[in-house]
């Protein structure tokens, strides 16, 4: 998603004659649908004033691309600033500038970071060096966007610091090999920037480089199950980002006094923000150091995957003596190890062993047994009476044994498709705690609710045949009786035709990675410190919804599962203690299995009052509830069954009736004068479609065939396309179809166009503005094709935008 995007005419403008930062506030309130903080606002309006002085360089391009606030794909963070164009040998070129108002800043001595007053805070904090942000932000585009890399896009990073002297701390040679990668520009060196620009954006955006980047596929994430040998053994597989690098570079600090003091950390962190990834980065960091160094988790199933996955790049014995349980250091001499990395703390149990009568306490073993211990946390996964890894009793262990404690926090979102916004609606929705999100945008998230669980299983499937990354998981609410005898079923709900078995002991802790076994159901045991793209939760009778509140009830766990044992007795001796961990255990289980899906979250609840009071809490519902056979499946993996429209399957009246979603297929010769909504698109449809499943439903899709050489470059000729009829928000550079009387397209002959968008604005009253030109652009390698101009009062007399493409579909 891209605030605030125009060409560098267009900016200017804004910057110099409006005030640039209530024009990109308008941007954001429409792209997020909330307003901007005082501090962001305050923010743009000073940098975004340096960053016109800087573009007004006559010799950088005028329709060189501006891009502001680009949030990076399935992640909480943004880029500042994006200048687009082509160098001089004609590849498109994309500057990621990242600003900052800091007057002063101080070395430190760990690797990228930098102590500045950051956020306009009054005090100093540690954090990233703006040039090593610049430069992790480009290499995480690289990764995820498919257009950076299908469009043979170079993208070059650098820093802009307009109030910072050159003082030797900010550009010391400390900071070298980041500076090397992403130059940095301080206060009076504004001319340096303007020829660095000049000399990688030598003309504009003539091939759509911003929006193409808007755009573009998102590549399917990373998974650190897929990434842990590598990282083990040095590569730098995951780029850290922001926190995530402060944090990791503090361990590595803290780690080094170890040897003189004992050392406890505690990094606090939420669903998606990286915990496990910097602890394996840690590992391999520590290991590459000389440390003796391990990775510890309660959970088996983590270090189950990790596990198989370095098969055949280390020996086995070399794997164990990497990986640990949490109970395997009850009989550890102290300072046995350098540093244990604890991942997924809250974990931990008071006892260890087979039978839970072993050692004293697990957190207190854990800091004996080593120099240095890092846990990392998060208290709202809290999921059985047992787990006693919060962190007050992780503080209260490590005073007691004399550590010096540092704590640490993750916050950055990078699960959920990035949406900070989603977590907040959870913990809001299940009565966690109250945020400011009591309602969801589905399109931020991926968020269903289904009628039936056979739906939910099927649509699960369906996701999983992309990658082997979708699954699906349930409160444990019934018993195991396929432990016992293999042919019995385990869930059943006989009124959906639904019968599936637990995955609990056939796969074991590789259930989650094993391809058959999505046919079976998961449990809190087996995707805890996981993640998949798709996760398909169903709700037990455990929570449901009664007057006006979500509500637990522990009894309705399966009599098999362990983690509400001691709840029935702690009752009788303390029944409000006992009804406040039921409550935490049982939210808590679905909070963390709702988290698992980095894509989208799919939902059952066999509570029906509870499955309404979701769907309540969802905007755009209707947009997303793709739940058909039809939805859902790659184009490359459907078979074309007689549309026209290569290579998308055509869906059947019946299946409409049914409820699968589809897009209609329409002439814009005919329709182009006929889109006023959604029901004019029907009406006119030569047929229907389903989707590929990276295209994310709603209302006024449609798909069309452009005819003709003018949008080659873009458009090849008789190319099927993906549109979006009626659109709103600002036109500047997207490809269009446009009707108008003055029109007569070389192409189609009539009074239409499909052509790219510019458009000159005057200002008019206080602070509105119209339209007095517009200017519409071939993009051909052909000769003979010239713009269409249109004169205009106003967007009236017979001017309409029809629509504007979204993709090339085949």
């Amino acid at each position: 998603m891209i605030i605030y995007q125009a060409n560098k005419r267009q900016f200017l403008r804004h910057a110099l004659r409006d005030d640039i930062e209530d024009v990109v506030s308008r941007h954001f309130r429409h792209a997020t649908g909330h307003g901007a903080s005082p501090a962001e606002v305050r923010a743009w309006k000073h940098s975004l004033l340096e960053m016109a002085k800087v573009l007004g360089d006559d010799e950088i391009p005028e329709d060189a691309g501006v891009a502001i606030e680009y949030q990076l794909p399935q992640s909480s963070k943004r880029i500042d600033f994006l200048i687009t164009g082509e160098d001089a040998g004609a590849r498109s070129m994309v500057i990621i500038v990242e600003l900052k108002q800091w007057s002063a800043s101080r070395r430190s001595e760990k690797d990228a970071i930098v102590w500045a007053r950051r956020g306009g805070a009054t005090a100093e904090r540690e954090g990233p060096h703006p040039s090593y942000q610049a430069w992790s932000y480009a290499a995480y585009l690289q990764d995820f966007n498919a257009a950076v890399q299908d469009g043979d896009m170079a993208l070059q990073p650098c820093a802009y610091l307009h109030n910072h002297p050159r003082d030797g701390e900010i550009d010391h040679a400390h900071y070298q090999a980041h500076l090397a990668r992403a130059p940095l520009f301080l206060a009076r060196e504004r001319a340096r920037l303007q020829a660095f620009i000049r000399e990688h954006v030598r003309h504009g955006d003539r091939k759509g480089a911003l929006y193409a980047i808007e755009n573009g596929r998102i590549r399917p994430s990373k998974l650190l199950i897929d990434s842990v040998a590598g990282l083990l053994q040095g590569k730098p597989e995951f780029v850290l980002i922001d926190d995530q690098k402060l944090v990791h570079e503090t361990i590595l600090a803290v780690d080094a006094r170890a040897d003189a003091r004992k050392q406890v950390v505690i990094v606090q962190g939420g669903p998606g923000t990286g915990k496990s990834v910097v602890a394996i980065n840690l590992l391999g960091t520590l290991i590459g150091r000389g440390r003796n160094a391990r990775y510890v988790s309660k959970n088996a199933a983590p270090r189950a995957v990790y596990e198989a996955r370095l098969a055949g790049a280390f020996t086995k014995t070399r794997i164990s003596n990497l990986f640990s349980g949490s109970g395997a250091f009850v009989n550890d001499a102290s300072d046995t190890y350098d540093t244990l990395i604890v991942d997924e703390a809250h974990r931990l149990n008071e006892k260890s062993g087979l039978y839970r009568n072993l050692g004293e306490n697990q957190v207190k073993e854990l800091i004996q047994a080593s120099r240095c211990t890092i846990f990392f946390v998060d208290d709202d996964q809290r999921v059985t009476l047992l787990d006693i890894g919060h962190t007050e009793e992780l503080r209260r262990q490590a005073q007691a044994l004399g550590a010096e404690v540092t704590e640490l926090a993750l916050a950055s979102q990078f699960r959920c498709n990035g949406s900070d916004g989603y977590l907040a609606w959870l913990d809001h929705t299940l009565g966690i705690r109250e945020t400011a999100n009591p309602t969801l945008d589905t399109s931020e998230y991926d968020f269903r609710v289904l009628d039936s669980p056979a739906e939910l299983h099927d649509l699960i499937v369906r996701k999983n045949r992309a990658s082997n990354r979708a699954r699906v998981v349930a409160g444990y609410c019934w018993t195991w009786p396929s432990k016992r005898d293999p042919a019995a079923w385990d869930i059943e709900m006989e009124a959906f035709d639904y019968r599936r078995r637990w995955n609990l002991d056939k796969d074991g802790s590789l259930w989650i990675v094993t391809p058959g076994s999505v046919e079976q159901v998961g449990c809190i045991h087996t995707c805890q410190g996981l993640e998949l793209d798709h996760v398909g939760v169903i709700i037990g009778p455990d929570l449901v919804y009664r007057d006006g509140q979500v509500v637990t009830d522990a009894s309705q766990r399966a009599s098999s599962d362990q983690s509400v044992k001691g709840l029935k007795q702690l009752r009788k001796s303390d029944p409000g203690r006992a009804q406040a961990l039921a409550d935490t255990i049982v939210k808590n289980t679905y909070r963390t299995l709702m988290t698992r899906g980095m894509k989208g979250c799919y939902v059952y609840c066999t509570d029906a009052p509870l499955a309404a009071y979701l769907r309540s809490r969802l905007r755009a519902e209707s947009a997303s509830q793709d739940t058909s056979p039809a939805a859902a499946v790659p184009a490359a993996a459907v078979e074309d069954t007689g549309s026209n429209v290569v290579p998308l399957r055509r869906v059947t009246r019946e299946e409409r009736v049914a409820g699968v979603p589809a897009a209609p297929v329409v002439e814009l010769r005919f329709a182009a004068g006929s889109f006023s909504g959604v029901q004019s698109l029907d009406e006119h449809a030569i047929d229907w479609v389903a989707l590929p499943d990276w295209i994310h439903p709603q209302p006024g899709l449609f798909v069309a065939q452009v005819v003709g050489e003018s949008m080659n470059r873009r458009i090849p000729n008789g190319a099927w396309c993906l549109f979006r009829a009626n659109p709103r928000g600002t036109r500047q550079g997207k490809v269009v179809v446009v009707q108008h009387r003055d029109i007569s397209d070389p192409d189609t002959g009539g009074r239409y166009t499909v052509k790219v968008y510019r458009s000159e604005k005057v200002p008019e009253g206080e602070d509105g503005w119209r339209h007095e030109r517009i200017t519409l652009h071939p993009d051909s390698d052909q000769p003979g094709y010239v713009p269409i101009v249109i004169e205009v009062g106003d967007e009236g007399d017979g001017f309409v935008v029809v629509a504007e493409l979204l993709t090339v579909i085949g």
